[in-house]
């Protein structure tokens, strides 16, 4: 087999050149020509072999969509909240039914336990127990912090969807790893989506992410979600760790640990009812 390495083509080209001329089948004077044309082949080459090695972005953009999700799922999470000044942890309870249901209710701390959020399609509510009210939660404030975390209510609840709301291509920054894929999003026009660019960086192998980076309006890195630990749940393997860092408070980051799991279970007809919202659990 002919190795038609970058360095080797051009080896053999030039060869092939000395010998036509010698046999005066062409002459110098086409030099530049037949190198011009045999380089145009060289690249055309090389850009098939990437197009077929590359796969189809949208596959990979849906599948961070439904990388916690399925036809239904529910899941125990922890999430650990820290500042500079204090630290606190949330244990809850997840709920969801495939891109366009979640409830989520927490079950720790004292003082929280029992607040409860709900969302369907486009619409979200929060119930609180102490007052005994639920508040709906208005479009403007979808990316809000969600209890104080560096989670908005949009990433708890996950009403944005990037394969829907994003253009998607794959890139090759400077100094990129031969191990992943890299992936720029850009919003839809005229939908109500803060980050003026996202830039997704998954396993080549798995498409599994590894980090998240959200971009402003005036190309500032405003934050970054990394991705780790990775276990099986329900028999597909996902990060059980998620990190979100905003970078412009130092010292300021949320955890999100998911402890179990489970994927395609039963749910009740009513989970994703404001009465079940209201429900208290033990």
């Amino acid at each position: 087999m002919y190795d038609m390495s970058a360095g080797n083509f051009f080896y053999h080209k030039s060869v092939l050149y000395d010998i036509l001329v010698t046999m005066k089948i062409i002459t110098k004077k086409s030099t530049i020509k037949i190198r011009v044309i045999s380089t145009l082949f060289f690249f055309a080459a090389v850009l098939q072999v990437h197009a077929e090695n590359t796969p189809d972005v949208n596959t990979i953009v849906e599948k961070m969509d439904r990388l916690y999700r399925s036809n239904t799922s529910y899941g125990e999470v922890e999430m650990m909240i820290q500042t500079e000044h204090w630290e606190r942890t949330l244990s809850m309870n997840i709920w969801s039914e495939g891109l366009d249901k979640t409830l989520i209710y927490i079950r720790s701390p004292r003082k929280d336990a029992g607040i409860a959020t709900l969302r369907k399609k486009n619409e979200m509510w929060n119930y609180f127990p102490k007052i005994n009210k639920v508040i709906k939660v208005p479009p403007s404030m979808m990316m809000s912090s969600w209890m104080g975390s560096d989670f908005t209510n949009d990433d708890i609840v996950k009403e944005s969807s990037m394969i829907h709301d994003y253009h998607s291509r794959i890139m090759l920054p400077e100094n990129a790893s031969p191990d992943y894929y890299y992936i720029e999003l850009i919003p839809k026009k005229d939908l109500p989506i803060v980050w003026a660019r996202i830039e997704l960086v998954v396993r080549k192998k798995d498409y599994i992410p590894v980090e998240e980076s959200f971009f402003d309006e005036k190309g500032r890195k405003m934050r970054v979600m990394e991705f780790s630990e990775i276990r099986k749940f329900s028999g597909r393997e996902i990060p059980s760790v998620l990190v979100m860092s905003p970078l412009n408070k130092p010292g300021k980051k949320t955890v999100i640990k998911y402890i179990d799991l489970e994927f395609d279970i039963m749910l009740d007809a009513d989970t994703f009812s404001l009465r079940n919202l209201q429900k208290k659990r033990n």
